[in-house]
């Protein structure tokens, strides 16, 4: 298995701090967001190689960072050859092209690079394996609506399928949303191109994607407890800090 971490975003809703800088490399309690997530995944034996994914603009803030890190298995930094936000390739378009870049065969375990959350992947990694199969999406209840709108909004049934996903909802069918978490497995890497051939539209958030998918496939979810937090604007990125300042 891979593990991809999405850092290929501008971030612009937290300008002027991630004007020159990434968002997955701004520091909570001393150390950078990324660094949260690769501790998780030096959880997972089953993982051999983590790909950062990023742009031109941020290519060599990323390499710097590798050099600081000495794991167990092996860091690659992807470089998506864009150089601003206007072309940038977005979630399914950068997936699609670490796939090509580092000809990915393997199960895919993708994280967004600005996703901050407390406890393991261990329980989400189990969960995959009882659904080995299917794609499988992490998902986490925020709770209130009006919050649930500024996500994908997630309906699961009693096995756990995903029987709903709509990105950003005006009037949200549930408060679960998806938390830019997914696994793919190898069979299932395929649809992700035959989506980007077929769209009619720029659909390239993620969220568009598994409402494609599951009309298709079964897709399953898991649903984490404790703490989210989707670094996307100062507020989340100041909760952020609170919240992990103990």
């Amino acid at each position: 298995m891979k593990a991809l971490i999405l850092a290929a975003g501008y971030a612009t809703r937290l300008y002027p701090l991630t004007k020159e800088y990434p968002k997955s490399l701004l520091l909570v309690r001393g150390r950078p967001i990324i660094d949260y997530i690769i501790e998780k995944l030096e959880d997972i034996n089953e993982i051999d190689e983590i790909i950062v994914i990023t742009n031109s603009k941020f290519f060599n803030n990323f390499k710097a960072w590798k050099q600081k890190h000495h794991l167990k298995f092996k860091i690659t930094v992807v470089d998506d050859l864009t150089k601003k936000n206007a072309n940038r390739l977005g979630a399914i378009g950068d997936m699609n092209f670490a796939i090509d870049k580092k000809r990915i065969a393997c199960d895919l375990l993708v994280i967004g690079g600005d996703n901050l959350f407390s406890g393991t992947l261990n329980k989400f990694l189990h969960f995959t394996k009882q659904n080995k199969e299917n794609p499988v999406i992490g998902a986490f209840d925020i709770k209130r609506r009006a919050e649930a709108s500024k996500y994908g909004v997630v309906r699961l049934n009693r096995n756990k399928q995903v029987v709903d996903f709509q990105e950003k909802p005006r009037q949200p069918k549930s408060t679960l949303i998806a938390m830019c978490l997914y696994y793919f497995p190898k069979n299932k890497l395929r649809l992700i191109k035959e989506y980007l051939y077929r769209k009619k539209e720029k659909k390239d958030a993620m969220g568009f994607y598994i409402d494609w998918l599951r009309s298709k496939e079964p897709v399953y979810g898991y649903v984490f407890s404790g703490k989210w937090f989707d670094i996307g604007d100062y507020k989340f990125y100041n909760a952020a800090k609170q919240a992990f300042a103990h």
